[in-house]
């Protein structure tokens, strides 16, 4: 039998998120590209590149989050959640490029050091940027975790990671406009480059542990777990529970011990009830539970992994207690 899950509904307003997005990786381009303008500082260029990965990245995450909303089809019969791994991929070789530009402008001008012009003018729109990038991040970050969206997530991260990078170049350009030492522009540029490389290598370690279907969080687990527990008693075990994430989707398997004289209805009731109380305490989970007859030795062992569970007479992977009647 396999489980309902209430997930599905109201995805497709997740949309509006990539739209914001958008909309401040428009305007921040356009603050940061002014402020490199009017300074001529290669920090300030690293910080306007990576506005520029914001808006493809924002825009990549448009797409990821259509595609992940759209049900189960002949095609795909899991649904499309992990489109949106395939974002968070993008946004991490995105993130990636951008740090090689700039280390390649850094190093030109570490070769050919030039003094910069109007940083105090350049640093004022820098900081404005900031502060609206600062405020998407957080909206995004908070999104992502309430529909458990990893485009969201990751795009809001990536935007947390700008900000900070920003205050560095701010206060970087302004010891050089304080110290008159050209060639710590480029340096502040330099180190932008690596935070922004670290956190291109975060997402794409993220987005494929989520390709290679990684098992659910402990606490989604412990939920599963106690379900079972309270379903469990001298006639009904469990065994075998493995999970596994999908997007904002989550999976699970379990297999159930009866008593091989139980009905098919009678099995079938247990198995509802049990359903039931997994959807209302975990929404977005979709459990497939497989009935076994407890006297039939092929009931044992016949899975490679599995989450223990104790039931209140059990000791969980044990044969000996389930072939009780």
């Amino acid at each position: 039998m396999t489980g309902r899950s209430s997930v599905g509904a109201g995805r497709g307003s997740l949309e509006r998120y990539a739209w914001v997005a958008i909309a401040a990786a428009l305007a921040t381009i356009g603050l940061k590209t002014s402020a490199w303008l009017v300074t001529d500082s290669v920090g300030l260029l690293s910080d306007a590149v990576e506005s520029l990965v914001n808006l493809v990245a924002a825009i990549a995450a448009l797409v990821a989050l259509r595609v992940a909303a759209r049900p189960a089809d002949q095609t795909h019969h899991f649904g499309h959640a992990k489109a949106e791994y395939f974002s968070a991929a993008i946004e991490g070789a995105m993130i990636a490029v951008a740090a090689l530009v700039i280390i390649w402008q850094s190093v030109l001008r570490l070769l050919d050091p030039s003094p910069l012009e109007e940083v105090g003018v350049g640093l004022t729109i820098s900081v404005i940027a900031s502060v609206l990038n600062a405020a998407v991040a957080v909206i995004l970050i908070r999104a992502g975790r309430r529909h458990r969206s990893i485009t969201l997530r990751a795009d809001g991260r990536h935007l947390m990671t700008d900000v900070v990078t920003s205050v560095g170049v701010v206060l970087g350009v302004g010891l050089v406009w304080l110290s008159g030492l050209e060639w710590l522009d480029p340096v502040v540029a330099l180190v932008v480059a690596a935070n922004i490389l670290l956190a291109g290598w975060q997402l794409l370690r993220e987005s494929s542990e989520g390709l290679m279907d990684s098992p659910v969080d402990e606490v989604t687990t412990e939920q599963i777990i106690a379900v079972l527990t309270d379903h469990s008693s001298g006639q009904v075990h469990f065994h075998g529970l493995s999970t596994r994430v999908s997007g904002h989707r989550m999976f699970a398997q379990v297999h159930m011990l009866v008593p091989g004289r139980w009905s098919v209805r009678e099995s079938h009731d247990r198995l509802e009830e049990i359903d039931q109380a997994l959807l209302e305490a975990i929404p977005e989970l979709i459990m497939s539970i497989h009935l076994e007859p407890r006297e039939d030795p092929r009931s044992y062992d016949d899975y490679e992994t599995e989450v223990p569970i104790h039931g209140p007479d059990q000791v969980a992977g044990s044969p000996a207690e389930g072939k009780t009647t």
